[in-house]
């Protein structure tokens, strides 16, 4: 009685051993899926998904296949943590995510504290990887690198003109207005209003009023495509020619949608378009014959992915920490936006922001091409 007693353990032990070697990655992708910002969370949804279903069809990672949870947190913090919450529970050790820096902070301390590992493909606050964190990486670059961007365009390309610096409060747009601001003031030259508005508004006809007051010949918009392609259209209407100039935040064909033709002349600092890269070619074709065009931060997403993938064969393990040991090790990823490294504090060793100009295209599209 005791053999078979026995017998059965080894077998349950083993049975139990091999559920473990074959368990499933959990891995989460979390933006805003709903809200105003929704173009954003499907670029993330779409891009992780895409990379979830190309690396299992090439036998997962490590042996296992990646199973993938969608959390959307609406672009606010207090879901943000909800859905961080609720991905604990669920076991999940693998983030995609957050989309908005606001979200991102209070995010990447819950995961920070529970195991798990984050790469965010957009929130480009820097002190997102100035508080010492373990877990936190990030595909995009950082908006003082990006604001030092606008600060040299300034230099170069708007002498004498009078620029107008405007914020929509958040985490992200004042810290990138803030950050061209300090960039620009350091070089001599001075906004003639600096301004911030509250995201979610429709009306922003006194800021037209100042805008016009202060004869501003450039905005330069710290925010998202939302508000930027209104207060576009706001101008317009008032018959103000004010270019706008702005970063990240508007990387979506629903900003020319809603600021219309007005929006033609935008200039914007984004990375080098990753559907050109080389590296992305049988990727960006993947995502065509599904009738999706792969624009701003889908590539960024999938990119995070692949990441993920190659930090754990490097680590030779699933365990979140010594994947992370492995991207801050500065070893080299190969992804869909070219060769990676990541510094200590876990951002690239790159700076990859370049300007772009919305225009219309030989059909009369409006779109955006890298200067």
């Amino acid at each position: 009685m005791q053999k078979k007693w026995m017998t059965g353990l080894v077998l349950a032990a083993g049975l139990a051993w091999s559920g473990t070697a074959m368990a499933d990655v959990k891995l989460g992708v979390v933006g805003p899926i709903t809200g105003p910002n929704a173009a954003f969370g499907a670029q993330l949804k779409n891009g992780t998904e895409q990379a979830v279903e190309d690396i299992n069809k090439a036998g997962g990672i490590l042996g296992q296949k990646i199973v993938m949870s969608v959390g959307d947190d609406v672009s606010d913090p207090k879901q943000g943590v909800s859905v961080a919450n609720d991905f604990v529970g669920q076991g999940v050790k693998l983030v995609v995510g957050n989309f908005n820096s606001g979200v991102t902070m209070p995010t990447s301390e819950i995961f920070a504290e529970n195991g798990i590992l984050q790469i965010t493909p957009s929130a480009t606050n820097p002190k997102i990887t100035e508080r010492g964190l373990w877990n936190i990486f990030r595909t995009c670059g950082r908006d003082d690198q990006q604001g030092k961007l606008w600060a040299d365009y300034a230099k170069a390309n708007l002498k004498g003109k009078k620029i107008a610096i405007v914020h929509d409060k958040t985490t992200y747009g004042q810290g990138l207005a803030d950050a061209a601001r300090g960039f620009m003031n350091a070089d001599g030259i001075k906004e003639v209003l600096y301004e911030g508005v509250n995201a979610g508004e429709k009306d922003y006809s006194a800021l037209v009023s100042k805008i016009k007051a202060a004869g501003a010949d450039v905005i330069m918009w710290g925010g998202l495509h939302t508000e930027g392609g209104l207060i576009i259209r706001q101008m317009r209407d008032q018959g103000l020619k004010t270019v706008m100039l702005s970063g990240d935040g508007i990387t979506s064909a629903e900003f020319a949608t809603i600021g219309g033709d007005g929006v033609v002349g935008t200039l914007m600092s984004f990375g080098p378009d990753p559907m050109k890269n080389p590296n992305a070619k049988a990727v960006v074709e993947e995502f065509r014959a599904k009738k999706y065009e792969p624009e701003a931060y889908t590539l960024y997403s999938y990119a995070a992915v692949e990441i993920m993938k190659q930090a754990a064969e490097k680590a030779g393990s699933l365990d979140p920490k010594k994947m992370a040991d492995a991207i801050h090790s500065g070893m080299t990823f190969k992804t869909v936006l070219g060769d990676l490294a990541y510094d200590k504090k876990g951002d690239r060793k790159d700076v990859d922001y370049v300007m772009y100009t919305w225009k219309k295209d030989k059909d009369d599209k409006i779109v955006y091409e890298q200067n």
